[in-house]
């Protein structure tokens, strides 16, 4: 076992910065280390924060970085100068051994103050293309880790080394389809999907399946929809109409029992999903979200689009009739999905929390000798 020392994990914004975060934080914990976790200020980080009492934490008044000519500009300066000054300070109390950044501004004035501070520092980019933050953030880092592999071209002459991207441990392992099935009231031997849409753009990927649900209606599958705040409703009214089985939460916290009890997903492309449906290894049927930065979803679709793992459908191009065909195909044909789910568990590397942590172990003896 390593001897113990202290981490920094800047991971707070989004659920797609700060979930990966926390899956690192738990396995480094699980070696003995002690963590701190640098988030925003956000309510979503302080909402999946109440489950981890075990980290210290605080809040940096970071925020997104808006365009050179914003009026907001000036205040994005002003609360970064603000998360940089707390960091140095931050660092001097707590020594850390190393720095890791998740992406998004709220890790770039940490990983600005390691730098300066001699700190090791390193980067982790769980998208196709490379975000704002994480380009800017890699010229002070001792190494990049990227989830996917189709990413390293944005980080020219920077070290990269492909982690995959770090998976919440209260996930857990596949259980029983049957018995999943069960736990949301559906009929245990019957196909079913799961529609997702993740923490931001669930309401393009509902209005599309609403649309399609006339042309499933004869298919013989029921559904898990998980429709985010504010179409659970709506969604009901249309699979009673349609005569469609269906279980209709805004969301659910035990992810594990809706990759479980699913034969196929319709999601949007976000990495920390597409993370989980490889660690499940489930064919999917890929919306991206349309507004994403830089299109990054777009390219993590044509990722597993290119391995053989999904389907890759344009929301803007989304006929409902022809996705529900290619619903129906695909829940029809059963050697496909597997041919897709086996693609799928190769796509990213496993263990990704574990080899992340591995790195920042390594790292910080290597470049302080400590």
């Amino acid at each position: 076992m390593a001897v113990p020392k202290q981490f920094v994990i800047a991971c707070g914004g989004t659920g797609g910065h700060l979930f990966p975060g926390l899956a690192v934080a738990e396995v480094l914990h699980e070696r003995g280390h002690d963590v701190l976790l640098l988030v925003s200020e956000k309510e979503i980080d302080t909402v999946a924060l109440r489950d981890h009492p075990e980290f210290r934490r605080e809040k940096l008044p970071s925020i997104g970085m808006p365009s050179l000519l914003s009026p907001a500009f000036p205040r994005f300066l002003k609360r970064g100068w603000e998360s940089f000054s707390t960091c140095r300070q931050l660092y001097s109390r707590y020594q850390p051994a190393a720095v890791l950044g998740m992406g998004g501004f709220t890790s770039a004035a940490p990983l600005l103050a390691a730098w300066q501070k001699k700190i090791p520092c390193f980067v982790h980019e769980s998208n196709a293309i490379a975000g704002r933050a994480n380009k800017l953030s890699s010229r002070w880092t001792n190494k990049v880790l990227l989830g996917l592999q189709a990413c390293e071209p944005f980080f020219p002459g920077r070290e990269c080394i492909v982690t995959g991207t770090p998976v919440r441990r209260n996930l857990g392992t596949p259980l029983d389809k049957a018995a999943a099935r069960t736990a949301f009231g559906l009929d245990p031997e019957c196909p079913t999907l799961l529609v997702m849409g993740g923490s931001q753009g669930a309401s393009g990927i509902n209005q599309i399946l609403f649309r399609a649900a006339p042309f499933l209606k004869e298919s013989p599958l029921q559904i898990i929809h998980l429709t985010g705040e504010r179409d659970d409703n709506l969604a009901a009214i249309n699979y009673q109409r349609e005569g469609i089985k269906a279980h209709i939460s805004p969301f659910h916290h035990r992810m594990e029992e809706a990759y479980s009890a699913a034969d196929l997903v319709v999601s949007r492309a976000g990495a920390a999903s597409l993370s989980e449906l490889s660690q499940f290894s489930l064919p999917s049927v890929l919306i991206p979200f349309p507004f994403a930065a830089d299109l990054h979803q777009h390219r993590n679709a044509e990722a597993f689009r290119d391995a053989g793992a999904a389907e890759f459908v344009e929301e803007n191009n989304a006929d409902p009739e022809s996705l529900a065909l290619l619903i129906r195909n695909l829940m029809a044909d059963e050697r496909r999905r597997e041919r897709m789910a086996a693609a799928a568990i190769t796509v990213l590397p496993l263990g990704a929390a574990g080899l992340v942590a591995d790195v920042l172990e390594k790292g910080c003896l290597l470049e302080t000798g400590r």
